[in-house]
């Protein structure tokens, strides 16, 4: 198990219209982790199997991020709809750090259909250890992830601590739980392309990147802030109708045997509650593991109930 900063970037739009944008993303973490030799070690790049990142790796990626043409998924034909990302009809990297060391970044576009399904997202994603939180600073991590999302049209995004296990979360409850029900900062819920999350937003988290849809119900950047009490709190107008909500000067993972709730996290989630992902494991019910759904489900509503 490892403790991380993770940072997730949910963008609805195809990769033809944001591929610049996630190369200067790419560009900010690599200059954030320079002086870390462990942290870009190997890299996957579409159907390519890990490899030990180096010219050719950089190569291939950077060819991912400058697309020549658009191409609707609708108009590939049988063969190249059977393994759309041997097409090139699902773009998707990952750059990943030496084993345990806290460091990747990935990215995996969506499908580009015509007429997009409902939901449908790319996915932005990128870690870091704890440990390069406490040797650079809050404030680092922070103005990082707000470059990072700069020149991306994201719906929604979020910083915050994280928990990365070995194995899967879902299986592994009993290591799981004395720290997810005491420690209510950690997050477990991991961003995939496939959650099409659309507009919602993925939970309360230190930061919250929240783009214009839900703004807009939210009554805007002076309507949001009317509903935020807590001293700890501030609201950062961003370019495109967009805001950054950040919890306090750095991220919590709080403590209950200790008294530390995270009121302003609470107050967030109320706030934020219509537009919350929803419950993501509503099949552990289907699969006989009804316990494990219920205690997923109490510690989904941490911040609620």
């Amino acid at each position: 198990m490892r403790e991380l900063v993770r940072i997730v970037f949910f963008v609805p739009h195809d990769h033809f219209d944001i591929a610049a944008g996630v190369s200067h993303a790419l560009d900010c973490y690599s200059r954030a982790v320079e002086g870390h030799p462990s942290a870009l070690f190997e890299y996957t790049c579409g159907y390519w199997e890990p490899s030990r990142l180096g010219d050719r790796g950089w190569e291939l990626i950077r060819d991912a991020l400058n697309p020549k043409d658009r191409r609707y998924f609708d108009d590939y034909d049988e063969d190249e709809a059977f393994h759309p990302e041997k097409a090139g009809a699902e773009p998707s990297f990952g750059i990943h750090g030496e084993r345990d060391s806290g460091f990747s970044f990935t990215y995996h576009a969506r499908l580009p259909w015509r007429e997009t399904p409902p939901g449908s997202v790319s996915v932005l994603r990128a870690t870091l250890p704890t440990e390069f939180l406490e040797e650079r600073g809050a404030g680092f991590v922070r103005e990082l992830a707000v470059d990072m999302a700069s020149r991306l049209p994201f719906a929604s995004g979020h910083v915050g601590l994280a928990l990365d296990v070995a194995f899967s979360c879902l299986e592994r409850l009993d290591i799981l739980r004395p720290l997810i029900f005491r420690h209510p900062g950690f997050d477990i819920r991991d961003a995939g392309v496939r959650d099409n999350l659309g507009a919602r937003v993925d939970g309360v988290h230190w930061m919250n990147f929240i783009g214009p849809l839900v703004l807009g119900e939210l009554g805007g950047t002076a309507g949001l802030r009317a509903k935020l009490q807590s001293p700890a709190t501030t609201v950062r107008e961003l370019e495109g109708e967009r805001v950054l909500v950040t919890l306090g000067p750095e991220p919590e993972a709080g403590d209950l045997a200790q008294g530390q709730p995270l009121p302003a996290y609470r107050e967030l989630a109320r706030v934020l509650e219509p537009w919350l992902e929803l419950f993501p494991w509503g099949f552990l019910r289907r699969q006989g593991r009804e316990r494990d759904e219920e205690e997923l489900r109490r510690w989904w509503r941490r911040f609620l109930d």
